[in-house]
């Protein structure tokens, strides 16, 4: 996409040529564990797609603040998007971006950043459980991405505007049908990472 070399320059070597470098080691590497098919796989499971229209079927109404489907932010959301508010498949979905080293030395030059996915339609008890976190980023680099993570958050930026714009085509095991899956991403926390790169 900006026309560098996707790996490492060697020392003499121009950085910018007219054709792109293809040999050495890469520069960066990025994981991506494409969303829509974890999410087609949800909806196959009865109980999982039971599950994901919970705030709708099974939540108590009794004005109490227990999960994100009774605060005011969610109604107004609602309100400002009857259409997807309409559906009660439909998802909403929080990411966090945390860096980390994995070989817990404080003075290696490597770092990991993780892009996770929170489903926030599930019942309490299972919001932030392992199985229901999507990790669908991985950056492995010897630095941190900086303000250059939009670049590496392209793929996953793709698959969300389309889950937003177009929906997907998903079958509910639950329901035996067929239905378009639209997604929201309602909040979004990083660590270490400037906001405005967004």
């Amino acid at each position: 996409m900006c026309c560098l070399s996707c790996y490492k320059v060697k020392v003499g070597q121009k950085e910018y040529n007219d054709e792109v470098t293809k040999e050495g080691s890469p520069t960066k590497v990025i994981w991506y564990l494409p969303i829509i098919l974890r999410l087609k796989c949800l909806f196959r499971n009865t109980n999982d797609a039971k599950n994901l229209r919970w705030h709708a079927n099974d939540r108590k109404h009794d004005g109490i603040l227990c999960h994100l489907a009774d605060s005011l932010q969610l109604k107004k959301v609602d309100k400002k998007f009857p259409e997807f508010g309409k559906e009660s498949r439909n998802l909403r979905l929080g990411m966090t971006i945390d860096g980390m080293n994995p070989f817990g030395n404080l003075s290696s030059n490597h770092s990991s950043w993780l892009v996770l996915l929170v489903i926030y339609k599930l019942p309490p008890a299972l919001c932030m459980k392992r199985k229901y976190m999507m990790l669908s980023l991985m950056i492995s680099s010897p630095k941190q991405p900086g303000n250059y993570i939009n670049v590496y958050l392209n793929p996953l930026t793709e698959d969300l505007k389309l889950l937003w714009d177009e929906g997907v085509k998903v079958f509910d095991e639950f329901d035996n049908e067929s239905f378009p899956l639209h997604i929201m991403l309602l909040c979004i926390s990083m660590t270490s990472l400037h906001m405005e790169t967004f």
